[in-house]
């Protein structure tokens, strides 16, 4: 039998108290409060039920999920809700059980989530489709917690029978149904969470967050390495900490490495929040709402649990599952370099730099791509093009540069368009993570670049890629992170993935990029469910009337 004393942290009975846990079998067996410390081992600090994030896509990361496992308990983080959506779009259920089972390898706790929108729309080539038959199959697994983000929002209000099978199948199953409805609002939000979806990650403003809560639906607070709503949201947990949760969607490796939750919980407080709302999101509404199996540090409940230092700054001194300590004085105890057979689908020969021409639209402006930094959302401007000898060029005294989509599951002609806000001056950056059909995505400010960019991306079957050309007396230099599970992720060390990932980030900014995360950005500018314009390998898209231009 384990024993350890310090400050519990009751955070459903709202108190804080001096008592030994013992710790048997991988569970909880009895909390017992000290009368007096005299004679008692010296307190470790204060323990509390380990951090959760409620919405993740661990391919996100680039990292398998043994792999994001061994970074995130270094933070605290005993569990997530995953959607495996990323590669589901990839390589089909071949792929979400890829995710499942490489989690079983770890000690994690992963919960993973049936895809619902495989493809997410049909306006792009994905590598896989998932009909209702497949999602109700996943969705009866015991490992299968919830159905996950239902993007398809006007497939809910325009009552889609294909979308209303899986919603059906998840309300017949017990299991919750995640929402997508960024900007949804009035009769419309009404409806969509009356169709029994319950939460929402993709709420841009207070307003927006609120008028969904009155509703019922739960609400996310999101900080990803792209898309940002805590300032905005984060005020809210003082009156509906019942309703919300942290979780952080897109997380890069370098993100990772840096923090997790842990932060978002250090931020509220430092907001002045009440730190049981604060901790009722991060670690107690996520375990209620999708039925996990996490300790709540109850008698009787798995000893997932965690030491901090202090209420404040939450510096994790060890993190606990099912018992066992995984990680310690921020070094990770779960070991890597498991074995793994990738699968993936990546069916593109190498390109010429004449594939990445763009022909003159004849007179007049075009519609250009606005990148937001901390947003997923775009805007739509409108400019006239660059002409050079009848082709579109990039134009760096402009900030408006080229952006293709290259469709690597068949061969196809690459699509173009204008892209303002990634800022490059010279070079190109390209990613096979391009949600959410994951064709590759590329900005370049000469087509000699744009076309290397790509062909470094294609030779490592999936990948991010930067590429500088020669300037002046500084030498041409390309980098590039290979991620050959599903083009998505890679099976090193996770601190030596962020590492190469962060030296990549680094030439992309040297490059002239302002962007914070110019690689998660860039991943976000074919997600034709965020509105307002996106570019998928088959056009410029509106993702407002949702149609080509």
């Amino acid at each position: 039998m384990q024993e350890l004393f310090g400050q519990v942290v009751d955070i459903i009975g709202r108190r804080i108290y001096p008592a030994t846990i013992q710790v048997e079998g991988g569970f909880i067996r009895r909390i017992e409060p000290a009368t007096s410390v005299t004679g008692q081992i010296p307190s470790v600090g204060y323990i509390l039920p380990g951090f959760i994030d409620a919405h993740v896509h661990i391919e996100s990361s680039m990292l398998i999920p043994a792999e994001f496992a061994r970074l995130a308990v270094v933070h605290g983080t005993v569990g997530t809700v995953s959607d495996p959506h990323e590669i589901a779009n990839v390589c089909g259920l071949a792929g979400v059980d890829f995710m499942i089972e490489d989690g079983r390898k770890v000690p994690f706790k992963f919960n993973f989530g049936a895809p619902s929108c495989v493809p997410a729309t049909i306006f792009e080539t994905a590598g896989a489709a998932l009909q209702a038959t497949d999602v109700e199959r996943l969705l009866e697994r015991s490992e299968v917690k919830y159905l996950s983000e239902m993007m398809n929002f006007p497939g809910v209000l325009n009552n889609d029978e294909e979308v209303y099978k899986k919603i059906t199948a998840a309300h017949r199953l017990g299991k919750p149904v995640d929402g997508h409805a960024p900007g949804l609002r009035g009769a419309q939000a009404r409806d969509y969470i009356a169709a029994g979806i319950s939460t929402d990650h993709e709420c841009f403003t207070r307003e927006e967050a609120l008028e969904k809560l009155q509703l019922g639906m739960k609400i996310l607070i999101r900080e990803g390495s792209a898309a940002r709503n805590f300032e905005a949201l984060a005020d809210l947990l003082r009156d509906f900490p019942g309703m919300m949760m942290f979780c952080s969607d897109d997380k890069h490796p370098d993100s990772l490495v840096a923090g997790h939750i842990n932060q978002l919980c250090q931020r509220a407080i430092a907001k002045g929040i009440d730190v049981f709302n604060v901790l009722q999101a991060a670690c107690i509404n996520p375990v209620l709402h999708y039925k996990l199996d996490i300790g709540m540090m109850r008698p009787g409940d798995p000893a997932d649990f965690i030491v901090v230092e202090d209420l404040t700054q939450f510096k994790v001194l060890q993190t606990y599952i099912d018992g066992v300590l995984v990680a310690e004085g921020g070094r990770s105890l779960i070991e890597s370099h498991i074995s793994t057979k990738p699968v993936n689908q990546f069916n593109v020969s190498p390109k010429k730099v004449t594939d990445f021409r763009f022909p003159s639209p004849g007179c007049g402006e075009i519609p250009v791509i606005e990148a937001l930094p901390g947003e997923l959302i775009t805007n739509k401007l409108s400019f006239l093009p660059t002409i050079v000898d009848g082709q579109v060029v990039s134009d760096t005294t402009r900030d408006l540069l080229k952006i293709a989509v290259v469709n690597r599951y068949h061969p196809a002609p690459v699509a173009m368009a204008l892209i303002r806000n990634i800022g490059l001056k010279s070079g190109a950056i390209a990613s096979s993570v391009a949600h959410d059909s994951h064709n590759i995505v590329a900005v370049g400010a000469d087509d000699e670049s744009l076309c290397r960019a790509v062909n470094v991306v294609i030779e490592q079957q999936g990948g991010i890629s930067c590429v500088r050309p020669v300037t002046g007396s500084v030498p041409a230099a390309e980098l590039v992170l290979g991620l050959p599970v599903a083009g998505l992720m890679s099976a090193e060390n996770g601190y030596t993935v962020a590492d190469r990932y962060t030296a990549i980030d680094a030439m992309a900014k040297n490059l002239g990029s302002g962007l914070d995360a110019p690689f998660m950005t860039l991943s976000f500018m074919a997600l034709l469910v965020i509105p307002h314009i996106k570019l998928s390998d088959l056009g410029l898209f509106n993702g407002d009337t949702f149609d080509f231009y």
